[in-house]
């Protein structure tokens, strides 16, 4: 069996655990259905830390722009912001956008949030499942380290994080569009080199 599956298998109890104690909330900041590991992280501790901070502050900053008619979810690898969720008209989405590229430390905003009303309790049921399964079969993957990827996924949209190559990017969607009740897939990759790659196996996370 491989190896990654028993990694991936706690991801998936712990994501859908998470899904189910936070989706009767309307609006959720850094709590969108997603799944990553922190063995083989490409990102330094520094960086690693300065996400969670990013999330942490969007947390405090958000409930002040948005109202319980959104459900906005953000994310940051890299230091690179992924908004996903719902919010009820443009200036809305435009504000969150505004709100998350003033935090410090954030280097890009990806702003996929759509106009209509927040998802229900069973598309995020639902999504926390898809992300499951990308995640495991991205675990099953032979020639690339499912470690490497962050998965977020919006009814049915997966969206795909990290710090990889273009062949591993590219492998990974694939992968994700195989998977039952993927309706599209977004890459929101920050590209290295192969030789990059090489060295991240051989050797352990740097430090700052």
């Amino acid at each position: 069996m491989n190896k990654a599956r028993p990694l991936a298998l706690a991801v998936m109890a712990a994501v859908l655990a998470s899904t189910t104690l936070s989706a009767c909330a309307p609006l959720i900041v850094g709590g969108a259905v997603a799944g990553t590991l922190a063995a083989s992280d490409r990102r330094t501790f520094g960086a690693q830390t300065e996400d969670k901070s990013i999330v942490m502050k969007a947390e405090v900053k958000l409930p002040n722009v948005v109202d319980k008619s959104s459900h906005v979810n953000v994310n940051s690898f890299n230091r690179r912001v992924l908004i996903t969720g719902e919010v009820p008209d443009d200036e809305t989405k435009a504000k969150v956008e505004r709100e998350v590229r003033g935090i410090e430390g954030v280097s890009n905003v990806t702003n996929e949030l759509e106009i209509g009303f927040t998802s229900s309790y069973t598309s995020r049921s639902n999504d926390a499942l898809i992300t499951s399964k990308v995640k495991l079969s991205l675990a099953d993957a032979k020639d690339i380290s499912a470690n490497s990827f962050k998965v977020i996924t919006e009814k049915g949209a997966v969206f795909l994080m990290g710090r990889v190559t273009q062949r591993e990017g590219a492998q990974a969607a694939d992968i994700a569009r195989g998977v039952s009740g993927v309706s599209k897939v977004v890459k929101v990759f920050e590209y290295i080199s192969e030789d990059e790659s090489k060295q991240y196996q051989s050797a352990p996370a740097s430090q700052g």
